[in-house]
């Protein structure tokens, strides 16, 4: 039996409040600010429609701190000798929403994407005042650019890597555009098309909303359900769902 979506709220109807949200944008660019950014280009479009919406956004290039390689929290205490990971780290911790973007080079994610998944990785481990892992009651999602494939294939590898480390991934939670496959013309270059796009657009805007009602009904619900996936209930014994087999 096919189930019937709600109806639809009436075009008059106020609509959502999402103030008082908060979310971090990492551009993942292998250009230093204040070199420019057509990643950024498709980011600016997904901050302006969540400002609009009364939400605090942050925002960094990754590439313009000094991140050091690894997947420990804090890699100065792995031999490195300085590594601004931790404080970036935070203000990814104080959000409600994080969006990764960054460009698509031989088809793939860039190594700044790589080494900032990585590090976040790192802080998989750790429990919230919950018992669950780091992550949860936040949600995520990432935007792409580039003039040749691999836009879905990037958004995979990206969305899977934070969903699996425990943010909360909603639905169309990527978007994109692509040029001419090829040497061509890159997002904010004169001519690309790439700001009027309609699909690009469409999508950017898709998946902006959908990480805001996401991240507004986790809000409201006092953050993700603590039941069934706390490390902390489960180390000590608690095992929902699952027969004590001295009683079988």
């Amino acid at each position: 039996m096919t189930r019937s979506a709600p109806p639809a709220a009436p075009a008059t109807a106020a609509g959502p409040d999402f103030t008082g949200l908060r979310a971090t944008f990492v551009n993942c660019t292998l250009n230093r600010s204040p070199g420019r950014s057509h990643t950024q280009g498709v980011i600016d479009r997904s901050i302006a429609i969540m400002e609009a919406n009364g939400v605090s956004v942050d925002r960094f290039r990754a590439v313009d701190h000094d991140i050091a390689t690894g997947v420990r929290p804090d890699m100065t205490e792995h031999g490195w000798d300085t590594d601004d990971w931790p404080a970036l780290l935070e203000r990814i911790l104080d959000a409600d929403i994080l969006v990764l973007g960054g460009p698509i080079w031989l088809g793939d994610n860039s190594s700044v994407t790589k080494r900032v998944t990585e590090r976040l990785y790192g802080r998989s481990g750790v429990l919230n005042d919950r018992g669950q892992y780091a992550y949860y009651g936040r949600v995520a999602g990432c935007l792409l650019t580039g003039n040749e494939d691999g836009l879905k294939h990037c958004a995979m590898n990206i969305l899977y890597s934070l969903q699996h480390i425990g943010f909360t991934v909603p639905p169309q939670a990527d978007a994109g555009w692509l040029g001419e496959v090829g040497p061509g013309p890159s997002y904010l270059d004169e001519g690309s098309g790439g700001p009027d796009n309609d699909f690009t657009n469409r999508n950017i805007a898709f998946m902006t909303y959908n990480l805001l009602h996401l991240a507004a009904m986790i809000r409201d619900a006092g953050g993700f359900p603590a039941y069934g996936n706390q490390r902390t209930a489960w180390d000590a014994g608690t095992h929902p769902g699952h027969a004590n087999p001295e009683y079988r």
